[in-house]
């Protein structure tokens, strides 16, 4: 939460830049959030009604959703992260018999 973080900054000597620690920096946090909230509720919005309106506009019967293609997405990705992390271990584990 934003009151937390504020007291972490101002105990630790910490602050951002033009904005007085404190009560000031509580509330510029608040802002940012709300604003990346707002932002990516719009972001989302439009990735969820495109897909449907280009699909319905070629009278397709079937299609992927933009919900669908949001979801395939993450799983691409967190895979992807997955997988990467799997071959750095690896990578890691290589390094331990060199010497062997």
């Amino acid at each position: 939460n934003a009151k937390d973080i504020a007291d972490n900054l101002k105990r630790q000597g910490g602050f951002i830049p033009g904005v007085r620690p404190g009560e000031h920096t509580k509330e510029f946090l608040n802002e940012v959030a709300s604003r990346l909230t707002g932002s990516g509720a719009i972001y989302l919005a439009i990735i969820s009604t495109v897909p449907f309106a280009i699909i319905s506009g070629m009278g397709a019967a079937f299609y992927f959703g933009g919900v669908s293609v949001l979801i395939i997405v993450q799983v691409a990705l967190d895979t992807m992260r997955k997988i990467e992390a799997q071959r750095t271990m690896n990578q890691y584990d290589t390094l331990g018999n060199v010497g062997l």
